[in-house]
């Protein structure tokens, strides 16, 4: 009832239900989740049966997407007319784009007041826009490095490399020591993907996305560093050949396997790579940071994977919608399923009851969300990210020359401004 609590607590400070018969009985709300990364498949079926047997008059139709997809099936329900999604969740890079076309419902009166500041400020620009809310931050991610405790030491390594250059020198070191064939393994498929890695990178070398008159800066001698990172671990024999074609679950599944030193991941791969079960062979060995910084760049380097929880423009029952999103983001579920996505709470990361079992997972949470950066923030995001990947994707694999590749990208980019 607890977590029943805190959902309807919320709605009734709005104003939007004066009575539980305020809400239509026998209602189906229709809402799209994906099936990678963060909350598994089970645990958002088990957070709905939960919500449902708290709520016997609205039934939930979950659909589960890969993330990839997420954008494009908003777009199409948005523009379908009625008969569309009730709640939808939506990658952080693309809401200005649902914001300004009008594709999401804004819910800043829907939103109390206090809970402003009881949510990190990084999640919030998962719902933040133009000053007002379009929804509800529900997964607060970044990319990690993990690393193999027991090849680190085999190698002589006392500790996680704080720069990448460091993990370049670590994984040489691995690689000649004969513990495995490619200790880097990556995410680098011609997809979203590759972005947050890029970005991530880019974060350590202290370069941005657009410059201080917000044209394409993807060129720029600190964009290129990032860049040339990736194509020399590739060229190297450090990376895995096959991460130009990796999604977030196959690094998830070569790390697990024993088969890389070093992998950059959001924070889902830790209690799956590091629990003992069908899911790794690697438990107890798995160690996770802050992803590294960059000599001459940052201390440390965080991008924001982070998604929030909207109602889109035609629901048909957006108040129902609402009260399975608050439901779903409120701190009783979210501290209760935090093995797979940490909380947007402030106050759940001295919960110990949180952080049990992965004391070392909140400790790097802890410093990554504090310097969280974004992609960038366009309503044509979706354009400039698919320019983007095929330029970082000619670069590795099509062997263009990197400053070629990102000049004709900022260019492409500049276009669309």
């Amino acid at each position: 009832m607890f977590r029943y609590a805190y959902g309807f607590a919320l709605a009734v400070a709005l104003g939007t239900l004066s009575t539980a018969a305020a809400l239509a009985q026998d209602v189906t709300v229709n809402a799209l989740f994906m099936s990678q990364a963060a909350y598994s498949e089970a645990d958002v079926r088990s957070m709905i049966a939960d919500f449902e047997a708290a709520n016997p008059g609205i039934k939930v139709n979950p659909e589960f997407v890969a993330s990839e997809a997420l954008h494009d099936k908003l777009v199409a329900s948005s523009s379908a007319g009625g008969g569309g999604y009730d709640v939808a969740l939506y990658d952080v890079p693309y809401l200005a784009e649902f914001a300004s076309k009008g594709f999401l419902q804004e819910v800043t009166a829907r939103v109390p007041a206090e809970v402003n500041d009881q949510v990190f400020d990084g999640a919030w620009a998962t719902a933040l826009y133009d000053g007002r809310k379009w929804g509800m931050p529900w997964i607060l991610d970044t990319k990690y490095l993990f690393y193999n405790k027991d090849m680190l030491a085999k190698a002589g390594i006392d500790a996680p490399p704080a720069t990448f250059e460091e993990l370049l020198a670590a994984a040489q070191k691995i690689k000649d020591a004969g513990l495995v064939e490619y200790p880097i393994v990556a995410d680098w498929a011609q997809a979203e993907t590759i972005i947050c890695d890029y970005g991530t990178l880019m974060a350590a070398y202290k370069a941005n996305f657009f410059d201080a008159d917000n044209k394409p800066a993807f060129a720029s001698p600190e964009s290129l560093k990032a860049v040339q990172f990736m194509k020399d671990t590739l060229a190297s024999g450090l990376t895995n050949p096959s991460s130009t074609e990796y999604f977030e679950e196959d690094v998830r599944k070569v790390f697990s396997a024993g088969e890389a030193a070093f992998a950059l991941n959001w924070a889902y791969m830790f209690n799956l790579a590091n629990t003992p079960g069908d899911e790794t062979s690697v438990a107890g060995q798995v160690g996770i940071a802050p992803a590294p910084g960059a000599e001459g760049g940052a201390a440390n380097s965080a991008i924001n994977g982070s998604m929030g929880l909207g109602i889109p423009s035609n629901a048909a029952h957006p108040d129902e919608a609402w009260k399975l999103i608050t439901y779903m983001t409120s701190q009783a579920v979210q501290n209760k399923y935090a093995k797979l996505s940490l909380p947007i709470w402030k106050s759940s990361y001295d919960d110990p009851a949180v952080a049990a079992g992965q004391e070392q997972l909140v400790a790097a949470a802890k410093t990554s969300i504090a310097i969280i950066s974004n992609r960038p923030v366009t309503p044509t995001y979706n354009e400039v990210s698919a320019i983007l990947q095929n330029a970082l994707h000619q670069v590795l694999v099509g062997g263009e020359d990197p400053a070629a590749a990102m000049q004709a990208a900022s260019d492409e980019a500049s276009n669309l401004r």
